[in-house]
């Protein structure tokens, strides 16, 4: 059932992505992030380097769509590798505060996530929402740099993971 919930939102995703495509005023993105995450299970607190890869589309200066791999753990614990991915879809919001649609903003993002926690040879795959904050500078209409901060709460065979990440970010427009 949640795969096919995946399934259908990405197609949906693409099918909007094709039209806007077609539309003026639209731009596609790319974004690179590099920051930490901050991983708690059953209270237990760990922090690892994460990193996101994200693009997707803007249909115009305040409204888009983005799909992303995120890796947000991965360190050996005991003599077990232990890691957490998530690749996810989503909407994303952004407001320019510059004359020129350029100069400071600040954003935010949410949409469905398919986690994929390792713990040595057993995996789980558990799929749920996330959401983002951000603030930025847009240098010019192809390029910015902000600050992110994302909520990632994957659960596990009952098992509540909250796995929050601090990034920057740049962004390539086209």
């Amino acid at each position: 059932m949640k795969k096919t919930l995946i399934l259908s939102c990405a197609l949906a995703l693409a099918g909007l992505s094709n039209v806007a495509m077609a539309a003026d005023g639209g731009q596609g993105f790319v974004r690179a992030e590099l920051g930490r995450s901050e991983v708690d299970v059953f209270g237990e607190n760990d922090n690892d380097t994460a990193y996101s890869i994200r693009g997707g589309y803007f249909f115009n200066a305040n409204i888009g769509v983005e799909g992303f791999y995120s890796s947000l753990y991965d360190q050996n614990v005991g003599t077990f590798d232990t890691t957490l991915t998530a690749f996810g879809a989503g909407v994303v919001g952004k407001k320019n505060f510059g004359a020129d649609g350029n100069g400071f903003f600040i954003g935010g993002r949410a949409g469905l996530a398919n986690y994929k926690g390792e713990i040595g040879s057993e995996d789980e795959t558990s799929t749920h929402v996330y959401a983002g904050v951000g603030a930025g500078y847009d240098f010019s209409d192809a390029f910015g740099l902000s600050l992110n901060y994302d909520f990632n709460r994957p659960e596990f065979d009952d098992v509540d993971v909250d796995a929050d990440s601090l990034t920057l970010a740049g962004e390539f427009r086209f």
